[in-house]
């Protein structure tokens, strides 16, 4: 009986131990859609990924929520404003991200339009966008 009170507390324990744990980090839920070329706009490939757990059509769902965990939200923030970016063409390929990270809801496009661009689209890439480049 006593062994039964024990394991019973524990469970309890774990129990309230994991609960702000999984209310503080939020839901994280996202829809991404790739163009290999931005201008033809009907051809699109589509992922899907949820964590906690892993899942989702995206490769390597575990991989893309670990890092979702350490940049949050912020990777898909917007470039700032007055901001100077190299002329440099990256490429045709665009990326939409939509939904929540972290209970933090997420809405971002990304392309690969100049120096700035490109460099937003290598935090979020391989592991939720290909790699993209000129093609």
């Amino acid at each position: 009986m006593r062994g039964l009170v024990v394991l019973a507390v524990v469970g309890v324990a774990l129990g309230a131990c994991g609960e702000p744990l999984a209310s503080s980090q939020g839901a994280t839920s996202l829809r991404i859609t790739y163009w290999e070329d931005g201008a033809r706009s009907s051809e699109s490939r589509s992922w899907t990924l949820r964590c906690a757990p892993p899942r989702g059509s995206l490769p390597q769902p575990a991989h893309a929520c670990r890092r979702l965990v350490s940049g949050g939200a912020k990777l898909f923030a917007p470039m700032g404003g007055n901001v100077v970016c190299t002329e440099i063409y990256g490429g045709p390929q665009k990326a939409r991200v939509v939904g929540t990270v972290g209970g933090t809801r997420v809405r971002a496009t990304f392309a690969r339009a100049n120096g700035c661009e490109i460099a937003r689209w290598n935090r979020i890439s391989p592991w939720l966008v290909p790699p993209g480049g000129v093609t």
